[in-house]
């Protein structure tokens, strides 16, 4: 590809200073993110899953890729992947994930230390072997690419914060260039996280997080902010709450909270 959207998204990852890497399921709401101010945009495997009526972890690396090269072309602005555990189990297999979403145009990907099929976690030497084969494959690309590693056993319940940053320690090591704990169990173990790492850290808005500000998480030390699945189902909250009340009661009143479409439509222009 002739554009490199890598320098642009490395750029944002200031520790201290988080940007909010806003999370589309489709090429609409990519469109209305940027229209109204977003400065990257993230897939999001299981928001992408909700718009094929699937649930989450079942999407194949195709669709996955299909559905980023979508959100690639729809916006000027700089996509990364949220590509579950790359896809597969062999490091090697995990580097080729890494070269496919760089053909596919995305600026970065995050690879997570966590197996599908039953959430469990790899095992330590093998998820760093992992993270190392992908590092290696990202720094031989032709362009920049921000490669994500995450230590998802503290959200999954798979293991506690002290294994967590053991493996973003080793991640980093590894060659990472972002290291992410989703959902640790409190703000000091957040706080903890952005210590054991000079590089960005990334944090998800999402559970008890959502009670925190931009200006919260830059006082721990974040430098990405992103919203996993959670702006989807706001959404899909919006469709529950509409259909039980007009369903249930015959109650329309729900949608007169809606946007406008002129101002829908001005956003996807």
């Amino acid at each position: 590809m002739s554009h490199d959207p890598g320098p642009a998204f490395r750029a944002l990852h200031r520790p201290g200073t988080p940007f909010i890497l806003a999370n589309a399921w489709d090429i609409g709401s990519a469109k209305m993110l940027a229209g109204l101010g977003a400065e990257a945009i993230a897939t999001s495997s299981a928001a992408h899953a909700f718009t094929l009526g699937q649930p989450d972890a079942t999407v194949t690396r195709d669709q996955a890729l299909a559905h980023a090269a979508d959100l690639v072309a729809a916006t000027p602005l700089p996509v990364s992947g949220d590509f579950e555990n790359g896809f597969a189990d062999a490091p090697e297999d995990v580097a080729e994930t890494v070269r496919l979403a760089a053909e596919a145009g995305l600026a970065g990907i995050s690879i997570e230390d966590t197996v599908p099929a039953d959430l469990s976690a790899y095992a330590f030497d093998l998820a760093v072997e992992r993270i190392r084969a992908a590092a290696a494959a990202a720094r031989a690309l032709p362009r920049d690419f921000v490669l994500v590693a995450r230590a998802d056993g503290v959200m999954t319940g798979a293991y506690d914060i002290d294994e967590a940053l053991k493996r973003i320690r080793a991640f980093d090591a590894a060659g990472a260039d972002c290291l992410y704990v989703p959902l640790p169990k409190t703000r000091d173990d957040l706080a903890a996280v952005c210590k054991a790492t000079d590089k960005p850290v990334n944090a998800l808005a999402a559970g008890p997080y959502t009670a925190m500000s931009r200006a919260d998480f830059a006082a721990i030390g974040v430098a990405r902010i992103s919203l996993g699945s959670a702006l989807a189902r706001v959404t899909h909250r919006a469709i529950h709450d509409a259909a039980r009340a007009m369903f249930g009661k015959g109650d329309f009143s729900p949608l007169s909270h809606s946007i406008s479409g002129a101002d829908i439509d001005r956003l996807l222009s």
